[in-house]
């Protein structure tokens, strides 16, 4: 199973899959404000490398980092586990939780089931 990120490692894989490929620097220009300090992105991009999330290459004395997996291959790994933790494996479950709390619309469920019954490519 996949290691869940914390919000700052979140942060910082977002930013990565963004621009694609760069340095810590780079990556700290793309990030909304409050941005962290500098050494914190740094920690926490090493984190993420060492958790296998990023890759680096080594350019002069820099590392330049890039995305070791992209948003959607995360998406689909992270979304697996959180059904699998938290409602049996149930995707109907999951379901079933947001609409009985009323953050899911019958609008909205008409529109999954158009989806599942007229998948497209």
């Amino acid at each position: 199973m996949m290691e869940k990120l914390s919000k700052q490692e979140e942060d910082a894989m977002l930013v990565a899959w963004q621009c694609g490929q760069g340095f810590i620097k780079d990556f700290l220009d793309a990030m909304a404000e409050p941005k962290p300090p500098y050494t914190t992105l740094a920690s926490t991009v090493k984190n993420l490398e060492r958790k296998g999330f990023l890759k680096s290459e080594k350019l002069g004395n820099s590392f330049r980092y890039s995305p070791a997996m992209d948003e959607l291959e995360y998406k689909k790994k992270f979304m697996s586990g959180f059904v699998s933790d938290y409602f049996q494996n149930s995707y109907k479950d999951l379901v079933t939780f947001f609409a009985k709390e009323k953050q899911i619309s019958a609008g909205d469920l008409k529109e999954i089931i158009k989806l599942i019954e007229n998948p497209k490519p």
